[in-house]
């Protein structure tokens, strides 16, 4: 037992040399960084033309007097409910009639409401009148009302916790932890098969079977995969950790998990651990199945659904807490990491969590040995007799 462990790790120092010590490692890296920068920019963009463009403005085509109430009572309303609750108003010329204005290739609004503030009449589009009729009506009552309205100023109580705020609050982090951890474990994952494929193809799993036990090359290659994917995990988390701090994030603003952020860390470190070599086994131990290349590849897309259907149970068990839906999730392995990252965000209690962690470590232990079984099937049958011969001396 000494010796094979021994092999594994010197298989998973070579495949983690190999992987981590590549330049495309450094791309590999940089590459999920992209789409956030990406979407910050694009957000950007889309904020400050949601302000400005794509808020509708309405001519006020009334004498002087009339217009000048609608737009005291617009600035009232807008003062109360934001800039952007309310459409952009513009005074237009009473004349020509609406219906010509809007006609016009120059003009600049998407209706015009003419009449009197008592009886006013908005001239536009269908569509157009649907979506701005009733805030034209809110801007022409409160107008009507101007002399008698007086708006109630709303007395402030604050307080320092609210249960339910927290709760909603503590629910989004477990939402959260779980997006990241699924899309991670996929990403991560999928780089156990990209190696299994490259060795597949110029026959260095059946050199490495006549230098070592079968079992030490899984096994190496699923530790090797693992340590290189928490180099991943931390150079991201670091950067994602600098970014906040950079734009001037406020942690005091940031929920706080029901169990504390140093153990709900630390779970969610075992419990990715967990969901990885899970499915990482089953990559390897499936994988090793195929004949050719182009099955390894087409064998990831089952593999890949079957662990989307398993997280959309888990997103559904967090939301029924102690119902049958989040027990089931709890006790399938392959949905319990998931499942247990939400619980230790909203419920403080740990011995769920014990519980959870040696259950899904025994699944670990038995779903590795069903790997290493058909791992070691395919190499002996694809090695011939003289690999079964090499396999059985370095084995003893």
């Amino acid at each position: 037992m000494r010796e094979m462990w021994r092999a594994a790790l010197v298989i998973a120092r070579r495949d983690f040399t190999a992987v981590v010590l590549s330049r495309t490692f450094i791309l590999f890296l940089l590459g999920p960084l992209l789409p956030i920068l990406i979407g910050m920019v694009f957000a950007g963009f889309t904020d400050k033309i949601s302000s400005t463009d794509l808020r509708p403005v309405v001519g006020i085509a009334m004498p002087a007097n009339e217009a000048a109430r609608l737009e005291r009572a617009h600035g009232r309303l807008t003062e109360r409910m934001g800039d952007q609750a309310l459409v952009r108003v513009r005074r237009v010329p009473m004349t020509p009639a609406p219906r010509v204005q809007l006609a016009r290739a120059d003009s600049a609004v998407v209706a015009i409401l003419s009449g009197t503030v008592a009886r006013p009449v908005l001239t536009g589009k269908a569509e157009d009148l649907d979506r701005l009729q009733g805030d034209l009506s809110l801007i022409a009552s409160a107008a009507q009302a101007e002399n008698t309205l007086r708006m109630v100023q709303v007395q402030r109580e604050e307080v320092a916790t609210s249960n339910g705020a927290q709760a909603q609050g503590r629910l989004q982090i477990g939402r959260v932890a779980q997006i990241v951890m699924f899309f991670l474990t996929i990403l991560l994952a999928g780089m156990i098969l990209s190696n299994l494929v490259e060795e597949k193809t110029n026959k260095i799993i059946e050199i490495l079977a006549a230098a070592v036990p079968i079992d030490a090359i899984f096994l190496g290659k699923l530790m090797a995969m693992l340590a290189m994917s928490f180099v991943g995990i931390a150079f991201w988390g670091g950067t994602a950790f600098a970014i906040f701090l950079a734009l001037g994030g406020n942690g005091a603003a940031v929920p706080v998990p029901a169990v504390g952020w140093p153990v709900f860390l630390a779970l969610a470190v075992i419990y990715f651990a967990m969901a990885y070599t899970l499915l990482g086994s089953l990559f390897l131990g499936i994988g090793a199945q195929a004949a050719t290349v182009r099955e390894v590849q087409t064998l990831n897309m089952p593999v890949t659904m079957g662990q989307m259907m398993i997280f959309f149970f888990a997103s559904y068990a967090i939301d029924h807490m102690g119902k049958a839906p989040e027990i089931a999730a709890a006790i399938f392995p392959f949905s319990s990491p998931f499942t247990m990252i939400a619980r230790a965000a909203q419920d403080d209690a740990l011995w769920p969590h014990l519980l959870a962690i040696v259950w899904q470590a025994l699944f670990v232990g038995l779903i590795i040995r069903v790997g290493v079984l058909l791992f070691r099937r395919h190499v002996m049958q694809s090695g011939g007799r003289w690999w079964k011969q090499l396999f059985r001396a370095s084995t003893g």
